[in-house]
């Protein structure tokens, strides 16, 4: 990123605003800097797909807010800058190569479940109405349980507020009304 000493001075006083709490000078560094970083990234890293430059600029982005406390307004804004940059692009190279020595490169990658009985479909849930049945023989508070939680899909805490019982209260209704469920079910097959 060789920059003329007027772009340097004028980053370092977008930076010495923001870190005195001047929002609009720190949206304006982050908006200059960003084209900036992507350059120098682009440069170092040309093989990567766009979207990786994006998030490799947005990483770099992040840790200058995460650090900004930590620049001094005395030093040089850049180099600074190009020492958080180039510990992000070390990571993001460690990491690719961390990835790149697991994949395997393949044509025609293998099926998973090429067995038609393997793959299987909403329908093969079993008996909805041996469900029913089973569940109106549940206890009340059993029941009542399982429509919240598993049916209904509600949080622990929305259940236990709707129904006026614990939470400890309501998960225990619940896995006793499933091992009731999965025992009744079983000897209906």
């Amino acid at each position: 990123m060789g920059r003329t000493i007027g772009q340097e001075q004028n980053l370092a006083a977008l930076m010495r605003a923001a870190q005195g709490g001047d929002r609009e000078a720190y949206a304006a560094l982050l908006s200059t800097l960003a084209p900036l970083v992507g350059q120098a990234v682009r440069q170092r890293f040309g093989f990567l797909q766009p979207q990786d430059i994006d998030d490799l600029v947005q990483d770099i982005l992040l840790s200058l807010h995460a650090s900004r406390a930590t620049y001094d307004p005395a030093r040089p804004f850049l180099p600074w800058l190009m020492a958080i940059a180039r510990n992000r692009m070390a990571d993001s190279a460690r990491r690719y190569v961390r990835r790149a020595a697991h994949e395997v490169p393949s044509e025609h990658p293998p099926e998973t479940f090429p067995a038609e009985d393997a793959n299987v479909s909403a329908s093969g849930y079993g008996d909805v109405e041996a469900l029913a049945r089973a569940m109106t023989q549940l206890p009340r508070g059993q029941r009542q349980a399982i429509e919240m939680m598993k049916l209904r899909e509600m949080s622990l805490k929305e259940a236990a507020a709707a129904t006026g019982t614990s939470v400890g209260a309501l998960k225990v209704s619940v896995h006793r009304g499933m091992q009731a469920l999965r025992k009744a079910m079983s000897t209906t097959d």
